[in-house]
């Protein structure tokens, strides 16, 4: 078996769940750090870089130290911190964290779907005031749930809402291959069919990676496209959604709200309109952080290496050049 170097770019050196890398052969070096000086005695013969809990420049700056990289892994599922033109053009494969927390967001959405449908807010709101006011609340069997960017998560999504008895619509990018069409999904829309597909939701699911394609792939026009009843829920990345004209809406009650996962910016800042507004669900990017979520992404750090040193196919490969 060869033995190998793995670089891990940790923001916190004494991440208690890096103790698990003593799993990895005996014989394996391991160099943990947050600069760039804490790699370079190592870099020269690293075959492995993990970006755990840090991207951007440092890895940027690490990958160009290692000449033997033949993996890259990044422990998040979102890559617009990774995706560097360095790394895109080289052979070296990336993975991510694809489908790992994917459980999580679904009961996300479905939680969100559920808050606006039986109108959880006004609930609280009349207790705290001592006040008792029935109301109607909707069904949502019967209901529709479009999601845009079936991957992962929107399967997550879909297995969930279907068990409600909801209606599930999809945009992809590609659409189901003849004869293996998805048994959760009523039906699948290519880009082009977005509009239609939003027409028809009651909840728009935005699940879709933040690439070039897709900034800003809900913006006004599609914003107006919707139900006056719609709800967005955002599990993706924030630039998918035109910020601007989503508060814009909400505040026009041009649609019934929305529950956000993700933001353009992050943290958001102090006195931005999401933190007042009665009809937006704020999660403060945490919704798939359950107790061992990051135990959870380096086990399969650790089943990846595995594959990795047998010489078996990795998984979560990311197609650089569609950018995940």
């Amino acid at each position: 078996m060869d033995i190998h170097t793995v670089l891990v770019l940790s923001a916190e050196l004494a991440d208690p769940d890096l103790k698990l890398l003593a799993q990895l052969p005996p014989e394996t070096n391991i160099a943990v750090g947050n600069s760039v000086e804490a790699f370079e005695q190592l870099a020269a013969d690293a075959t492995v870089i993990l970006s755990w809990s840090l991207a951007g420049q440092l890895l940027r700056d690490v990958f160009a130290l290692c000449p033997k990289a033949r993996w890259v892994h990044s422990r998040s599922a979102g890559l617009e911190t990774v995706m560097f033109p360095e790394l895109v053009a080289s052979p070296v494969p990336l993975t991510n964290g694809r489908g790992v927390f994917s459980q999580s967001l679904g009961e996300f959405a479905l939680g969100a779907i559920l808050y606006f449908a039986k109108d959880f807010r006004r609930m609280n709101r009349n207790q705290e005031a001592g006040r008792w006011e029935p109301f109607d609340i909707v069904e949502i069997a019967g209901q529709t749930v479009g999601i845009v960017g079936y991957g992962d998560i929107g399967r997550a999504v879909a297995t969930r809402v279907r068990a409600m008895d909801m209606r599930v619509l999809a945009v992809k990018r590609h659409g189901p291959s003849p004869g293996h069409a998805d048994p959760l999904v009523h039906r699948t829309f290519l880009p082009a069919g977005l509009m239609e597909m939003l027409a028809e939701s009651d909840y728009v699911v935005v699940a879709a990676p933040q690439t070039e394609e897709t900034r800003g792939m809900i913006g006004e026009r599609e914003l107006q496209a919707m139900k006056p009843g719609a709800v967005v829920i955002n599990l993706g990345r924030g630039p998918v959604i035109d910020e601007a004209a989503l508060v814009r809406a909400l505040a026009e009650r041009r649609i019934k709200g929305a529950a956000l996962d993700v933001f353009d910016t992050e943290p958001l800042p102090d006195g931005h309109a999401f933190y007042k507004m009665e009809n937006v669900l704020l999660s403060p990017h945490c919704a798939d952080h359950t107790p061992d979520w990051t135990e959870r992404g380096m086990r399969f750090f650790l089943a990846q290496f595995e594959r990795f040193s047998q010489g078996k196919p990795l998984e979560n490969v990311v197609d650089k050049g569609q950018g995940y």
